[in-house]
């Protein structure tokens, strides 16, 4: 079984919307990370958004900024991702990522901190 299964994902124009989400089979820890990446073939994983499902604290990649929305049900271990005003640049693979321990603050948008991996949802955005 997949501990983190993506959905969601799909082909829109610019300026369309999605919502991605994650399903984790295991309850995270009280306070744990988990969030979504993307990646192109041509470029190293970004961090997107990423949530403390404990504390509730969110961070965002610039880029994605006031169009990126990170959200929980914790009762249901999911994780969700509107993505709005999308343009051609979001193009990518999306991924779902957890670190997998507790974790204190905000956190962190490099893919190294994370130990767990969904196998990604395609988002791609025409012109």
């Amino acid at each position: 079984q997949e501990r983190l299964v993506e959905s969601g994902g799909g082909s829109v124009q610019a300026g369309g919307s999605l919502r991605l989400s994650c399903a984790a089979s295991e309850h995270p820890y009280s306070s744990d990370c988990m969030g979504w990446f993307r990646q192109t073939t041509r470029e190293e994983r970004e961090g997107v958004a990423i949530i403390n499902t404990g504390e509730g604290t969110t961070s965002y990649a610039d880029s994605v900024k006031g169009r990126f929305t990170i959200s929980q049900d914790r009762a249901k271990n999911m994780v969700y991702l509107e993505v709005d005003s999308l343009k051609p640049e979001d193009t990518a693979m999306y991924y779902c990522a957890q670190i997998g321990l507790p974790y204190a603050g905000v956190c962190p948008l490099r893919a190294r901190y994370y130990n767990y991996w969904g196998q990604g949802t395609q988002v791609t955005v025409s012109s």
